[in-house]
């Protein structure tokens, strides 16, 4: 059998193709493994026809951790946070390599607002009125589905509680 291409095996030292291969290998998994590598609970959640696996924030540490240090996030994978009480919270991106849409959520639900966040940026995106909830998705997944302000999420009341 031919290949339309020719493969030069000897073109590289066999330890340096390993390590290549192993760099790879863990920088694409590590955003599938991010919340195993946390410890962090995954939650079904649900807004129109989509389901999304999301990764639960619900603790001091994790919440202020966030996404932060991730290079990758899979398309129907985010990030859940739940709050203690329901305010105008804020999020940034200091150390967050991922850009990334944030939809902020009240006790019903309902995406009060969607913010579009810039990776490295310390520039606050802060909830329009008292959100319990914030949820990052990758940038643009909200809009690519047609998710805007008013929206009501599903699977919210199985989250654990926050603490």
């Amino acid at each position: 059998m031919r290949f339309p291409f020719r493969v030069r095996a000897a073109a590289m030292h066999p330890a340096r193709f390993f390590r290549l291969s192993a760099a790879l290998l863990l920088g694409v998994f590590a955003g599938v493994l991010g919340a195993q590598q946390q410890g962090l609970p995954l939650a079904e959640l649900g807004v129109g026809m989509y389901r999304i696996e999301a990764e639960v924030a619900n603790t001091p540490q994790s919440r202020q951790i966030g996404l932060m240090n991730r290079h990758a996030m899979p398309a129907q994978r985010g990030m859940v946070f739940v709050f203690t009480q329901a305010a105008s919270h804020c999020m940034w991106m200091k150390n967050t390599y991922i850009p990334l849409s944030v939809a902020f959520i009240d006790d019903d639900g309902r995406i009060l607002n969607i913010a579009e966040m810039t990776p490295h940026s310390e520039e606050s995106h802060c909830a329009a009125g008292a959100a319990r909830y914030a949820l990052e998705m990758n940038q643009g997944w909200f809009a690519a589905k047609g998710i805007e302000a008013g929206a009501r999420l599903r699977g919210l009341d199985r989250l654990p509680p926050p603490r």
